[in-house]
């Protein structure tokens, strides 16, 4: 119930944010991963990094009892949630407590969503499993129709998350729906960023979070290897997206977060119009050289963000792919 706390109010106060089993299931469903909530140290310290040394076009949100919202979003309809903490009596929320209180006040991930215009199905599916879901909390207000969301009482994942849907007139930027030039331009970046195209979870487990995710109605796992992380896992896809279920592989980097953090969201992969433009851009950025490697979704390359914002940004060269996992497999 945590997780719904955090997440319905953040909604509520800022006007933002298939399965195949015997059990009643929206087999059909239009699922895709949605957004990542994303704390900063402070946020303009997150806005910093995000806009300076990324490239990315941050949008302005609001600050309710000390703690910020910031957008950025895609021509794909996705987008991060940037927060930050902007006064030294925050009012906290039992989701941000305990957001805080597992990333020790630091910079990180915990939480993301799902979208799906199937919500009411996918709904009753998990309560026939006897998933612990929340009753449905919707927004910004009874006139104004906005979002539907439901969550867990327990978590199912190493993470948490949430399902979500959003009116098809909804403005969660406040743009004039008449001026369509406006809406595109606050979802063109710098760096050339224009879709989510996968979130990782990391704990130690891989699998248990595989299996909860075939139970969920996302199935179709693919193994996986990221030498890059020092992970192992899965690749599942979600609709245009993948979630990677990942585990440590040996000495690297996924080791060193679950050492010193626990799960959580590893990183995020974004699809750029113009690899080399956000390599140079990162490069600048960051003040050091950076290479490519192949990935799952073709030629990629790592920011160096795990120190910043304690969590991976993994930039790749937009392309046409039959599934989303179809560049993973041992």
């Amino acid at each position: 119930m945590r997780l719904i706390l955090f997440v319905a109010a953040w909604f509520l106060c800022l006007g933002a944010a298939q399965a195949s089993t015997s059990t009643p299931a929206p087999v059909a469903s239009p699922t895709r991963l949605d957004h990542i909530l994303l704390w900063g140290r402070g946020i303009d310290q997150v806005t910093s990094i995000m806009a300076v040394k990324l490239g990315f076009q941050v949008r302005p949100g609001h600050d309710p009892g000390g703690v910020a919202n910031r957008y950025i979003r895609f021509s794909d309809t996705s987008f991060i949630e940037l927060l930050g903490i902007t006064r030294p009596d925050p009012k906290f929320d039992p989701g941000m407590q305990e957001d805080q209180q597992v990333l020790k006040a630091g910079p990180g991930s915990r939480s993301f969503g799902f979208r799906s215009s199937s919500l009411d199905a996918i709904h009753r599916s998990l309560q026939a499993q006897h998933y612990a879901v929340t009753p449905f909390f919707s927004g910004p207000d009874s006139a104004k129709p906005g979002w539907r969301l439901f969550a867990f009482d327990r978590a199912p994942l190493s993470s948490n998350t949430f399902f979500i849907d959003y009116a098809a007139n909804y403005a969660p930027d406040q743009f004039d729906p008449a001026n369509a030039g406006d809406y595109r331009v606050t979802r063109e970046h710098p760096n050339g960023a224009r879709e989510l195209s996968s979130i990782w979870l990391v704990s130690s487990d891989a699998d248990a979070d595989r299996k909860q995710l075939e139970k969920m109605g996302f199935g179709h796992a693919v193994p996986v290897k990221l030498p890059e992380l020092g992970a192992k896992g899965f690749c599942v896809p979600v609709g245009p997206t993948a979630l990677l279920a990942l585990q440590p592989d040996g000495t690297g980097l996924a080791e060193q977060i679950m050492t010193s953090g626990g799960p959580r969201i590893l990183g995020v992969s974004f699809g750029v119009t113009d690899l080399g433009r956000a390599q140079r851009w990162v490069e600048r950025g960051y003040e050091r050289r950076l290479v490519t490697y192949r990935g799952l979704s073709g030629e990629s390359f790592l920011a160096p963000t795990q120190d910043d914002l304690g969590l991976s940004i993994e930039f790749h060269a937009m392309q046409q792919r039959s599934s989303p996992c179809a560049g993973a497999g041992l």
